[in-house]
């Protein structure tokens, strides 16, 4: 029997992979123009594959439209099973609101340190940035705080292992490959980002509760 899927992260789900059928319907290039995350700065003309022009640039809501857009299906398959995997749990601890303001908080913590990336290291590179992997490792951060001792799965290990260690270790590789540039095209400090921002919120709320 499959687990029981909250409505939240249920709600997330069907919205990410309606965008992404919409996406391969044909209005890929039209998605991503207007509703991914461009860098910071002057915008600029492209012309689109029906010969219409476009400019491309920043745009308040790519904030959150980023997120819901996928760069093809294996991006967004390990994205929805993440979302699936670890999504469930966290929405029951946290509650629907505080996990759907959680979940939206580590997407914008994700796209300011993906634009803050662009700005200071690379200011003449103009791409987008899209998917939802800055809200799925708020949601790894989250799942490893609240239950650190649960087994997971954590890339070639043979073996489960706690989440606390599994998320500690991904996010260290995420910070040596953003560094090092090792995997070009993955915004690994838009992820670290992400995280950056869950655990800040959970630390506040587990200190609010200790005050209370």
């Amino acid at each position: 029997m499959m687990p029981r899927v909250p409505p939240v992260t249920r709600a997330l789900l069907i919205a990410n992979i309606a965008m992404f059928i919409l996406q391969m319907a044909g209005g890929d290039a039209s998605m991503i123009a207007h509703f991914a995350l461009w860098p910071f700065g002057t915008h600029q003309l492209a012309r689109m594959g029906d010969g219409s022009v476009v400019s491309l640039g920043f745009e308040p809501w790519q904030l959150i439209t980023y997120s819901f857009l996928h760069g093809g299906m294996w991006h967004i398959m390990f994205n929805m099973l993440a979302l699936w995997m670890f999504g469930g749990p966290v929405e029951d601890t946290l509650g629907a609101r505080r996990y759907t303001f959680y979940y939206f908080a580590c997407v914008l913590g994700a796209a300011f340190a993906q634009l803050a990336t662009i700005a200071l290291f690379s200011p003449q590179d103009f791409y987008p940035t899209l998917g939802a992997s800055g809200g799925i490792f708020g949601l790894l951060l989250a799942f490893a705080v609240l239950y650190p001792q649960a087994k997971v799965f954590f890339f070639l290990i043979p073996v489960p292992i706690p989440a606390r260690i599994a998320v500690v270790g991904y996010m260290a590789l995420e910070l040596y490959l953003g560094v090092t540039g090792t995997q070009a095209g993955v915004a690994h400090f838009a992820h670290l980002g992400g995280a950056v921002v869950g655990f800040a919120l959970i630390q506040y709320w587990r200190g609010r509760a200790r005050r209370r």
